[in-house]
């Protein structure tokens, strides 16, 4: 796989150098930032709820469940997002003085969504009323289903809706047919988050408040930033204020048990939580109740009001992410053997899209298998693993300028019958096809990919903001950089290239490349980390003039902070 540095190009800087330090406007301006709204930060910022189309239905529907006393069943999803909505339906709820409970489909058992297999299930629960969260658009069946039991419905969700939606008493999603909600890109917990806010408000209007504490939803926001930054959606300016208030709860230590507990056994500091920190350190810890076992166990480790029970569930969900890493490297290594196996070569080229499967593949790390096999050889990749009746699960990665859910669409279009189900986004999706069609499936995405894309765009390319002079690596750059986030998808956290000589190198921790870094012609001196390297493709490039990308971050050890560069790409110079 080839790779290009491409530096990003800035727009206008008017109208963003007032009061702004050079550098973040040359950063802000490369991210599309043209007008000091665009990096709003405030609640009042935020677009208005009375936007999404049926919101006011579904806050009255729940306004006469509260006051009438009847059951509420949350049916949540099986990852970060879902869990964190589905907590914060709950505590909401139950704040407002509901009576809410939820449930939550095992993936093993019975998939994705609000199916009537589910609903069968949910009447253990006695419910007036479902509410789905993070799922449910697609759910035309389920949702037929448990209005046919005499139940009211409310969807909410955030994923793309097919030519038919349920017929729910509401649905309140921002990328429904003719909905004028400006956010497309919230995430499911931040839909739910808006659905507390309106029944919030229509019950101060009936007067439910009166002579009691009135609940606060803005105080869930550490909830909303998790499932936001850890579901991937685009960080636009409405999603930037979401993260950026829910992180500011988070290191002001007004935040949920559970969470503590999560950055307690990750080893991170709450005062100085990132959204990277939530990202990469949070998230996969809770998805990994849901990937390998059941994410009851992460609903309620967001839920206890006690930090000794969420520093238990904290302690299981870790050794569960630990077990959900071996199963991926295991898979990960078989994935590029069998690719290594194939022999590509000029008559016989690698596949344009990739498909994967082999016996034995753990159906909640899929997933995971086909983003890192994405990123080493920048194709969209699916990899599946088995499921009940002869069925077989994807899961779908896609790259810059194929949107999968599209592609998987024209592949069901063109190949009538091969796909069962599927459903998703432009960059993520899941599929459902017969094992036996897996071969015929490979060649008909592979030939949907070579239609959508050119040669071009197979070739990796790693952006950058340009180049920093000695003067800017610097302490107070990296805490610039720290404080001007939140940084995430489509709003990327800066990055910089350069040319330094290597004047120590070595392996810590059989997998992490530590680096002293010297800037040429100066006697300024770096300490520099490369994270997850496979050794063997290392090469020993000490004394060695490098051309390096990375990030700026402040190393945090025995109470002492120093400059350290993160390295993303290193190449000989």
């Amino acid at each position: 796989m080839s790779l290009q540095i491409i530096r990003r190009p800035t727009q206008s800087l008017e109208g963003l150098s007032v009061n702004l330090h050079p550098l973040l406007a040359r950063i802000y301006s490369a991210r599309g930032v043209s007008q000091p709204s665009d990096i709003e930060r405030q609640l009042k910022g935020l677009h208005n709820y009375k936007a999404l189309k049926d919101i006011d239905q579904a806050a009255m529907i729940l306004a006469d469940a509260i006051s009438q006393n009847r059951q509420i069943l949350i049916v949540g999803d099986f990852d970060c997002d879902g869990a964190t909505s589905s907590a914060l339906g709950v505590l909401a709820l139950r704040a407002m003085g509901g009576r809410a409970d939820y449930l939550v489909p095992n993936r093993f058992e019975y998939g994705y969504g609000l199916t009537p297999e589910i609903v069968e299930v949910a009447k253990q629960y006695h419910p007036d009323i479902l509410v789905t969260v993070d799922n449910g658009i697609s759910s035309i069946e389920g949702v037929a289903t448990a209005r046919s039991e005499g139940w009211q419905v409310i969807v909410t969700d955030h994923h793309l809706a097919g030519r038919e939606v349920p017929e729910a008493d509401a649905i309140v999603n921002p990328n429904q047919h003719e909905c004028p909600f400006p956010g497309k890109n919230t995430a499911g917990v931040g839909i739910i988050f808006y659905v507390m806010c309106a029944l919030r408000t229509e019950l101060r209007n009936r007067g439910w408040f009166e002579g009691k504490t009135e609940f606060n939803p803005f105080q869930l926001l550490d909830l909303v930033a998790l499932g936001t930054i850890a579901d991937v959606v685009s960080l636009d300016t409405n999603n930037r204020i979401l993260a950026h208030q829910g992180l500011a709860r988070i290191r002001a230590g007004h935040c949920r048990p559970g969470i503590q507990a999560l950055i307690e056994i990750a080893g991170r500091q709450q005062s100085r939580l990132t959204s990277s920190d939530l990202g990469f350190a949070l998230g996969p810890r809770l998805n990994a109740a849901g990937r390998l076992d059941d994410m009851s166990t992460g609903i309620e480790l967001l839920l206890t009001d006690r930090i000794e029970k969420a520093r238990e569930l904290a302690a299981e969900l870790d050794g569960l992410n630990r077990d959900r890493k071996d199963i991926e490297a295991g898979m990960q290594q078989e994935a590029m053997k069998h690719l290594d196996s194939l022999h590509f070569d000029e008559t016989s080229e690698m596949p344009w899209g990739i498909s994967l499967f082999q016996e034995g593949w753990h159906q909640g790390v899929v997933g995971i298998l086909a983003s890192r096999v994405k990123e080493k050889l920048h194709r969209p990749v699916i990899a599946f693993a088995e499921a009940d009746n002869d069925q077989v699960k994807g899961s779908a990665r896609s790259i810059k300028g194929l949107h999968m859910r599209d592609a998987l669409d024209s592949v069901a279009r063109e190949n009538p019958g091969l796909i069962i189900k599927f459903g998703g986004h432009a960059m993520a999706a899941g599929l459902s096809i017969y094992k036996k069609d897996f071969q015929r499936f490979n060649e008909a995405f592979d030939q949907i990919v070579r239609q959508e894309l050119t040669s071009e765009q197979l070739e990796a390319e790693i952006h950058t903001d340009g180049e920093l002079s000695v003067q800017e690596l610097t302490m107070d750059t990296a805490q610039l950089l720290r404080d001007a986030g939140p940084w995430g998808q489509n709003f990327p956290e800066p990055s910089f290239d350069g040319t330094f000589q290597i004047i120590q190198q070595r392996l810590v921790g059989h997998k992490h490349l530590k680096m002293v870094l010297k800037v040429p012609s100066s006697e300024y001196f770096v300490d520099a980390i490369a994270f997850n390297i496979d050794p063997r493709e290392w090469p020993n490039l000490e004394a060695n003039s490098v051309n390096v990308v990375y990030k700026l971050d402040i190393n945090e050890f025995r109470g002492q902070q120093s400059l350290q560069l993160i390295v993303d790409h290193l190449e000989p110079a």
